[in-house]
């Protein structure tokens, strides 16, 4: 691995000395991982990186008053939703490699999930405002979305990195972490971060900000997958890291 890289790519092992003891003193809950996408937002155009971030509220079962990437599931809408644009041609490939049934649109809708995500989470509108609005969005979010005259725009979609819930866990997520450049905001919706919302606070940390916010294990070991993608020019060829749980602990391999 390249010396000029930010971070070493030790994360698997780091995540097993950290988690692994506590992991393996839970019983098998028989859950199946739900599709999930989560999106990084990097604002580059300062001396060093920034990525936007969100408090959760305290009153979430899940991650309470955590510091995450605005994300959720795969809902059946996220198929059905024009764009603007396609994904990248190695970016398509890889998210298509890691999926049971693999095809296009499946790919597709991981990167739109996160975009309706982010949208209904902040108010940020990743699109483009010079199409006009789409016809016939699915119900819920992507109505609210194209009512703002946007398209969701999938050519700049990166993705950093793929990490599934231990076989342990009541609640487990087969969750893709995705990555636009801040410039793809083409607008922003008000309203969507408050004391009663998901999210009740946005920031724009640098990454080294971030990992000390108190966010998650596998929330960390993606800022600095992250901070190494960077440091390559965010190149859609890059490998691309998977992590999953073995007996011995968490594993890493790249696609």
């Amino acid at each position: 691995m390249s010396s000029a890289l930010p971070y070493p790519q030790d994360f698997a092992a780091e995540l097993t000395r950290d988690l692994w003891a506590r992991i393996m003193a839970g019983e098998f809950t028989g859950a199946r991982p739900r599709m999930a996408a989560t999106l990084m937002i990097v604002d580059r155009t300062g001396v060093q990186p920034r990525v936007l971030m969100g408090k959760r509220n305290q009153s979430h079962k899940f991650m309470p008053g955590r510091f995450v990437f605005p994300g959720g599931r795969v809902e059946p809408g996220d198929r059905r939703m024009s764009a603007a644009g396609a994904l990248n041609s190695a970016t398509e490939l890889k998210l298509m490699a890691c999926l049971r049934r693999p095809s296009p649109q499946a790919a597709r809708a991981l990167a739109l999930a996160a975009i309706r995500e982010t949208f209904e989470e902040t108010g940020l509108l990743i699109g483009v405002a010079d199409c006009g609005a789409p016809e016939n969005p699915p119900e819920g979010a992507w109505t609210e979305f194209a009512a703002q005259n946007m398209f969701p725009a999938l050519d700049d979609v990166h993705f950093i990195g793929r990490a599934i819930t231990p076989p342990r866990n009541r609640l487990r997520f087969d969750t893709f972490f995705l990555c636009v450049e801040a410039g793809a905001i083409a607008g922003t919706v008000e309203g969507k971060v408050g004391a009663s919302m998901e999210l009740v606070a946005l920031d724009w940390p640098t990454i080294p900000e971030a990992l000390d916010m108190g966010a998650v294990p596998i929330t960390k070991v993606m800022l600095r997958e992250l901070a190494n993608r960077l440091a390559g020019g965010l190149n859609p060829h890059a490998p691309t890291p998977v992590y999953t749980t073995g007996r011995k602990g968490w594993e890493r391999r790249e696609i």
